[in-house]
């Protein structure tokens, strides 16, 4: 027989799974994907499964995902920050393929959208944090901490104020959902761990 401890874990498990899958099967659905190149397509999709990464990220580095021990919270944090970071790129590449223009007013800061500073705010952030992550033995442990916690709020900042100025592949109402999940998440996160120090 199940002891008590497993429905609520088995609701949070399956309570995320639903705030991660209704935005992909949302955005599926779509129909400003009809009559899009594949390619553009792909690069968009990229982008939603990189807010998703952005939801679960903190949730594991701060071990607050249920049946997890830290040990293997770390590593799918880490195997999760190595999957965001070649979403980023599949996105940015995959848009240079569609409109190599835009996305080099982007990268140059040259765009008139403000969707697009936010973005690249989030990506370089994002690179930063990942090259923190490589380095981490060789930095003082806790400028280490600060650090890489900046950032994770700068990435999630940024990616949400892009995804929410964009109209695009997601649906609006799953795509706030999911952004508010991950807002939610890295304040949490945070403020957990500051306080546990």
């Amino acid at each position: 027989m199940r002891g008590p401890g497993r429905l609520p874990a088995a609701l949070i498990w399956a309570g995320l799974g639903l705030a991660l899958g209704l935005p992909l099967i949302a955005a599926a659905d779509s129909p400003l994907l009809a009559y899009r190149r594949p390619v553009y397509i792909a690069a968009g999709f990229a982008g939603v499964v990189g807010l998703m990464l952005l939801a679960v990220q903190p949730l594991l580095a701060a071990g607050l995902l249920p049946g997890l021990s830290p040990r293997q919270s770390r590593r799918l944090h880490r195997f999760a920050g190595a999957a965001l970071v070649l979403a980023v790129i599949g996105h940015v590449v995959g848009l240079w393929i569609t409109s190599p223009p835009d996305v080099i007013d982007v990268l140059l800061l040259r765009s008139p959208t403000p969707f697009s500073i936010w973005g690249v705010l989030a990506m370089w952030a994002l690179f930063a944090s990942a090259t923190l992550a490589v380095l981490r033995r060789r930095l003082a442990s806790r400028l280490w901490r600060r650090a890489h916690r900046g950032l994770a709020l700068v990435i999630v900042a940024g990616t949400v104020a892009h995804a929410l100025l964009i109209q695009g592949t997601m649906e609006p109402v799953s795509k706030a959902g999911l952004s508010i999940l991950a807002g939610l998440a890295v304040l949490w996160a945070v403020a957990g761990r500051n306080s546990a120090r």
